[in-house]
C-alpha cells in the first residue's frame, strides 16, 4: 500500500510541479480567468455521462433486472476507484467489481462473464474508433511529425491485434505458432501467452454468435468513449482552444490506448504525456493543451476516485449499502490488498469470465486469494 501511495505521490509532482516549471507554463495559468464556466459545466456533465454509459454497458451484459442501474452505477465508480489507485489495477477493479455484484444478488457466472466481456467489447471500440479516425485524418491532413508516430503506432497496435484475431478465428494452430514465436523473443512464457490468446478468441466467438448482445455492446461502448472524448473536447473550447473532430479522436484514442502500460494507476503520466504533444501538433497551442488535459484528467480521473470513494461507503453502511456489509472491507484495505495480489487483469478474465453450464450460488468466492 505505502509502495503504491508512493508512485502516486511521484507522479503527482512531476505531472503537477514539475510541468509548472516549463517556461511560460506558469504565465499560461491566466488563462485560468478566461474559462467559459458553462462550458466548464457541460464538459463535467458529459463526463458523468460517460461513466453512466459504461453503467449501461454492464448492465447490458447481465441477466434482465438482475440489479439496479443506481446499485450498477455505485459499484463501477467503486472499481474505478480502485483500479486507478493501483499500477495495473483492471484486475483489483474487477475483483471488487465481482465481489460486489455477487453480493448484490447476481450469479458468479454472469457476473465474471459481464465483466470480462465489457472489457473486451470497451477495448475492441476503441481500437476501432482509433482506425476510423486514421482514416479519416490522414488523406485530409498528412502527416506532421507528432501525428506521424502517432498514427505509425496505432497502426502497428490495430495491426496486429488484428492478425491475432482473424488468425485464431481461422488459423489457430498458425496464430499459435506466432504467439510462441514472439513470446519466447519477448522473454513471456509461451505456453501461458498461448492460453490468454486461446481465451481471447473463445471470448470473440461468443460474441460473434450472440448478435443481439453484441450491437448493445458495442453501442454503449462507443457511447461512453465518445461522451469522453466530448468532454475533452468540451474542455479544450471552454479555455479558447480548437481542434478538427479526427484530430481529437486520434489523440485521445491513442493516449488510451497506451494507458494499458502499468507506469503509474489510471494511465497517470501516460496520458497526459500522449495527448498534450498530440493535441498541440493538431494545432492547439501548448498552454491550452495543458489546461484543457490537466482539467479533463481531474475530471476523468481524480473526481471519481472520491466520488469511488464515496459510493462505496455508500454499499457498506447506510440506507443504501449492501445486506451484507461485513463482508467488505474498507476500501483503503482492498486497495493495499490489491498492491499484494499479482494477479493482472488478463489472468483474471481467463479464470473467472467464462459462461459455465451450471450457475454458481450466489457468494460463491470466486475472486482472487486477496479479496475473499
Amino acid at each position: 500500500m505505502v509502495k503504491g501511495t508512493l508512485k502516486v505521490m511521484a507522479g503527482l509532482f512531476i505531472v503537477y510541479v514539475v510541468i509548472g516549471l516549463i517556461p511560460g507554463f506558469r504565465s499560461s495559468l491566466d488563462h485560468l480567468r478566461d474559462i467559459n464556466p458553462a462550458m466548464l459545466a457541460a464538459g463535467f456533465a458529459l463526463e458523468f455521462a460517460a461513466l453512466v454509459a459504461y453503467s449501461v454497458l454492464t448492465q447490458t451484459a447481465l441477466p434482465r433486472r438482475v440489479i439496479s442501474l443506481a446499485r450498477l452505477f455505485r459499484i463501477q465508480i467503486s472499481t474505478k476507484a480502485v483500479s486507478s489507485i493501483v499500477p495495473a489495477g483492471s484486475a483489483a477493479g474487477n475483483a471488487l467489481g465481482y465481489r460486489l455484484l455477487t453480493l448484490s444478488g447476481v450469479e458468479a457466472a454472469d457476473a465474471g462473464f459481464a465483466l470480462a466481456t465489457v472489457g473486451l467489447g470497451s477495448a475492441v471500440v476503441l481500437n476501432i474508433l482509433f482506425l476510423l479516425a486514421l482514416l479519416v485524418s490522414i488523406p485530409l491532413r498528412g502527416v506532421n511529425p507528432i501525428y506521424g508516430f502517432a498514427a505509425l503506432v496505432g497502426v502497428v497496435l490495430i495491426g496486429f491485434a488484428a492478425l491475432v484475431v482473424v488468425g485464431l478465428l481461422r488459423g489457430q494452430a498458425r496464430s499459435e505458432r506466432l504467439v510462441r514465436t514472439l513470446a519466447r523473443k519477448l522473454k513471456f512464457n509461451p505456453d501461458k501467452a498461448v492460453e490468454i490468446i486461446r481465451q481471447v478468441a473463445t471470448r470473440v466467438r461468443e460474441l460473434l454468435t450472440d448478435r443481439r448482445l453484441l450491437s448493445k455492446v458495442i453501442a454503449w461502448a462507443v457511447a461512453n468513449w465518445l461522451l469522453d472524448a466530448a468532454a475533452l473536447w468540451v474542455f479544450l473550447r471552454s479555455l479558447g482552444g480548437s481542434t478538427p473532430l479526427d484530430g481529437l479522436l486520434v489523440a485521445f484514442c491513442l493516449a488510451n490506448l497506451l494507458a494499458v502500460i502499468p507506469v503509474l494507476p489510471g494511465g497517470l503520466l501516460i496520458i497526459e504525456g500522449v495527448l498534450i504533444p498530440t493535441l498541440v501538433g493538431f494545432g492547439i497551442t501548448n498552454a491550452n493543451a495543458t489546461l484543457g488535459v490537466l482539467i479533463y484528467r481531474f475530471a476523468q480521473l481524480w473526481l471519481p476516485m472520491i466520488l469511488g470513494g464515496i459510493s462505496y461507503l455508500s454499499l457498506r453502511i447506510g440506507p443504501w449499502s449492501i445486506e451484507r456489509r461485513n463482508s467488505l472491507k474498507p476500501l483503503r484495505d482492498v486497495a493495499g490488498d490489491a498492491t499484494r495480489d499479482d494477479t493482472n487483469g488478463i489472468d483474471w478474465a481467463k479464470e473467472y469470465g467464462q459462461r459455465r453450464s451450471t450457475p454458481q450460488v450466489v457468494g460463491d468466492p470466486l475472486v482472487p486469494r486477496s479479496h475473499r
